[in-house]
């Protein structure tokens, strides 16, 4: 590691991360700055962000939101980063995901890899031939309550890698942009849209569900995705006696 940077960050896991905001493509942040644009000068800008990631200097741009019709009712608002905090974010994403995949449970599907929701709805099918009751489950406003040091927290479970660390902690506290250009300080959640919003999800829902049902009821199946969950119960009794 060099002398003058405060962190050991590959420059290939950047470059790898590019790749995949690339491949992804997707909408300009909040400063507009589109994928092609950025690929106008892509050595130069992938340069300038792995050398502020390695020297701590780096600090992400507020996130853009954009409204998206939900599948029943009402809107669902996701926030969109720049380009440049999307190839950061996805760098983050790919160091932590060989560390927390291994423990992570069978049964949650949620991006994941080799996983989807077909596999989710498949296994659900197959167990409601053998158990008569379910219990539906859904996390009202997961995304927008999460407590941030409830992340950091379960983060640090995995990781002492200081930079991920300290990296996550800066994107879970940007602002929010909205439309008309206000813009909103957040407290708590992590924002939908972003890269690093389903492994961190994942990781806390791992501690708080997944691993408290091993616990707590370890002959009850279930299938999680995401903070969508279905447990399967053999009778009406046992489901009351789950609800309470």
């Amino acid at each position: 590691m060099s002398e003058t940077k405060s962190f050991d960050i590959p420059k290939q896991l950047i470059g790898k991360a590019y790749k995949q905001v690339a491949k992804n493509k997707g909408a300009a942040g909040v400063d507009e700055i589109t994928i092609a644009k950025f690929n106008e000068d892509l050595k130069g800008n992938l340069y300038k962000l792995w050398n502020r990631m390695s020297s701590g200097s780096y600090f992400p741009k507020p996130v853009k939101a954009v409204e998206i019709p939900k599948d029943t009712e009402g809107q669902r608002m996701l926030c969109i980063p720049t380009v440049l905090d999307r190839i950061a974010q996805t760098a983050v994403a790919m160091y932590l995901e060989p560390l927390v995949e291994p423990a992570f449970h069978q049964d949650s599907y949620g991006y994941r890899p080799n996983k989807s929701a077909l596999d989710a709805l498949d296994i659900t099918r197959k167990r409601c031939w053998k158990y008569d009751w379910v219990v539906d489950l859904d996390i009202v406003e997961f995304f927008d309550s999460l407590d941030h040091n409830l992340i950091l927290q379960t983060i640090k479970m995995y990781t002492d890698c200081k930079w991920v660390i300290l990296y996550v902690e800066r994107w879970l506290k940007v602002p929010i942009q909205q439309a008309d250009g206000n813009v909103i300080a957040r407290s708590k959640g992590i924002p939908q849209g972003s890269p690093i919003s389903p492994v961190i999800s994942n990781i806390v829902l791992h501690l708080v569900f997944d691993d408290w049902m091993k616990q707590e009821y370890p002959t009850l199946p279930f299938e999680r995705y995401v903070d969508d969950m279905i447990v399967h119960c053999k009778t009406q009794k046992q489901a009351n006696f789950y609800k309470r």
